[in-house]
């Protein structure tokens, strides 16, 4: 998202966040920052319960990730054993079920995105981690067997999309509190259900059942802060925001079609390719001539987890629900389902579910955040298009997704500084110019945020992140981890905080430097993207029973970001159809005691689906 910025431009934009955030807290809650450094409680220490108000667990909550791939084992990686304790993991591929042990040695920066539970547990080996913790997988039952362990309290789910809401189902029908990975099912009828279960049922000491969704921005602090900024009036009125997740994939080279184990045919020949094994095969004969001892260990590792890798080509995915199907006269088989779910309707949802779902969520959080009611806004319709533009015929989601929403504008009010006035309209407020109240799209319907959003394969320019326009400034949120502020579009000042009569604004006269040190110094450990502060937050609402303890992301906010996800789908169809991309959103879409879905999903065929037993 910031690609067009120098370094300098850069360099000031975040100075400049710094600045804000440490002068808010110093306005707001005073010497709150202070005691997050002097604590020492920085980002991955402590940092996620300072900010999101949680404490500590007496005892460590037990459950079981059911799941263990690529997200899976991000979770792992999020799991601290303060707050959790995995007794159980499951999964049917020995490629997840090794991961799950050892992390990902793929990459240096897989292995620090999934560490492995003998890192996070701090076992000696697997063995003792093998003793500590069940493995549920393709030969002792799975997931069944895994749900009737009297050492569970809950489950992770981080399981392809289509099996979130059985798995879920079938969890709370046994008192197990549950967080799984976004999206929260690959329906809207099936969110519903699961959103009533949640509602209804008990855990089994007789408390209220934690249902949480993944959408970790939640958790994250540049988020939160984010929020806080167009809260205290810095950007003014907010009248546009761009999202955007683009990324280099191609033909060939594609992270959702990953290599087959046991390789696959060659179109127009009858010969085999098998990544999978050529490159295990290089790595055993790198091992032979390699004297770097660092390099050994690492190439030992990559071996480990390659073999385990090629081990997959045994699971018999038919075995466990996936199936052979043709798609436009092409053959795809079930190990091409269960190991490239991402890409077919039956099993997943696509670029909205996958990836929009993160960023219409942090649009919904930061609109959201001016309302004063508390509840999370939704958008009023959306013009969509795109399709399969890039990838060959091995794929029945789209590979470009361009999208265009329509939020209904918050209401401003009295003493919000807007940053403009009018002297002829008298707008909008003659008795005290520069500030609201300007009215919102309840009173006036010309009031609305308008939100582009843009999801690409084949070139990553850009990358992933948020862009935030208000009358009186500009916030970039890039890849979850960086931020920078400016005043209006201008990106080479540095700006201080200035107390003006209607509040607070961005000034280059102001006098800086006052408040930044100190937030910086409370940001100074490793940048959170939200995974471990959601499962501490959820943790610490499962001992803590009390009514007013719910995770950030409950049944009803996770289930409006799969409406949102799920209705653009309905709308992409549409325009492929030939029908046009215009849809618009129902209220009644959002409630969960109501029947209506955007997607043609039934409840009753959806309860009935989540009842039965899972392979």
């Amino acid at each position: 998202m910031v690609d067009k910025l120098s370094a300098e431009e850069r360099k000031v934009g975040e100075d400049n966040y710094y600045e804000a955030v440490g002068s808010y807290y110093d306005v707001n809650r005073r010497d709150f920052l202070r005691g997050i450094v002097a604590a020492g409680a920085v980002s991955g220490a402590g940092l996620g319960a300072a900010y999101f108000g949680y404490g500590k667990v007496k005892d460590p909550v037990r459950v079981a990730v059911i799941g263990t791939g690529d997200e899976g084992n991000v979770l792992i990686g999020g799991c601290n054993p303060d707050y959790v304790e995995v007794k159980a993991i499951c999964d049917i591929r020995p490629y997840s079920e090794h991961r799950a042990f050892h992390g990902d040695w793929s990459s240096s920066s897989a292995l620090v995105r999934r560490p492995g539970l003998i890192n996070v547990a701090g076992y000696k080996d697997e063995a003792e981690a093998r003793r500590n913790v069940k493995v549920y997988n393709a030969e002792n039952g799975g997931i069944m067997e895994c749900l009737k362990n009297p050492d569970i309290e809950a489950v992770i789910i981080a399981l392809p999309l289509w099996l979130h809401a059985p798995v879920a189902a079938l969890a709370m029908e046994k008192g197990l509190h549950v967080l799984t990975e976004k999206l929260m099912a690959h329906n809207v009828a099936q969110c519903k259900v699961m959103s009533r279960m949640a509602g209804e049922l008990k855990d089994q000491n007789g408390n209220p059942l934690h249902l949480a969704t993944g959408h970790q921005r939640h958790y994250n602090v540049k988020y939160d802060n984010a929020i806080n900024l167009i809260r205290w009036g810095l950007l003014g009125q907010l009248h546009h925001i761009r999202a955007q997740w683009h990324r280099g994939n191609l033909p060939g080279g594609d992270s959702w079609s990953m290599p087959l184990p046991g390789g696959e045919k060659i179109v127009g020949s009858d010969k085999k390719f098998d990544r999978i094994a050529r490159d295990l095969a290089h790595r055993v004969n790198q091992l032979k001539t390699e004297k770097d001892p660092d390099e050994i260990v690492r190439l030992q590792n990559e071996i480990a987890l390659w073999t385990a890798w090629d081990q997959d080509k045994n699971v018999d995915p038919k075995e466990f629900g996936y199936q052979d199907f043709t798609l436009q006269g092409k053959i795809f088989t079930a190990m091409e389902e269960l190991h490239r779910w991402r890409l077919f309707d039956r099993t997943g949802a696509g670029l909205m579910a996958e990836l929009g779902s993160h960023q219409l969520d942090a649009v919904s959080i930061f609109l959201s955040s001016l309302r004063d009611d508390g509840k999370k806004v939704h958008p009023l319709s959306v013009h969509a298009v795109g399709g399969r533009h890039i990838m060959p015929l091995d794929r029945e989601v789209g590979d470009h997704v361009y999208c265009m929403y329509e939020f209904p504008g918050p209401e401003y009010s009295e003493t919000f500084d807007v940053g403009y006035y009018d002297r002829v309209e008298k707008y909008p407020n003659e008795k005290n110019p520069g500030n609201g109240p300007v009215p919102g799209y309840d009173t006036d319907p010309n009031k609305k945020v308008v939100v582009t959003y843009s999801s690409i394969n084949g070139n990553g320019f850009g990358g992933w992140g948020e862009v935030v326009l208000g009358s009186k400034g500009t916030l970039i949120l890039d890849k979850e981890t960086d931020v920078m502020l400016y005043r209006n579009s201008d990106t080479s000042s540095k700006v201080g905080i200035a107390k003006k009569s209607g509040g607070y604004a961005l000034d280059t006269s102001a006098s800086g430097d006052f408040a930044a040190p100190v937030a910086k110094a409370a940001d100074s450990g490793p940048v959170s993207r939200g995974y471990r502060e959601e499962i501490e937050h959820w943790a610490y609402c499962i001992r803590n029973p009390d009514k007013e303890n719910r995770p950030r992301c409950y049944p009803a906010v996770a289930m409006g970001d799969a409406v949102i996800a799920l209705g653009t789908n309905v709308a992409l169809k549409n325009a492929n159809a030939g029908k046009g991309g215009y849809l618009e959103f129902k209220e009644e879409w959002f409630d969960i005691d109501n029947d209506a879905t955007p997607d043609g999903s039934k409840i009753a065929v959806e309860r009935e689906f989540m009842k039965k037993p899972v392979a």
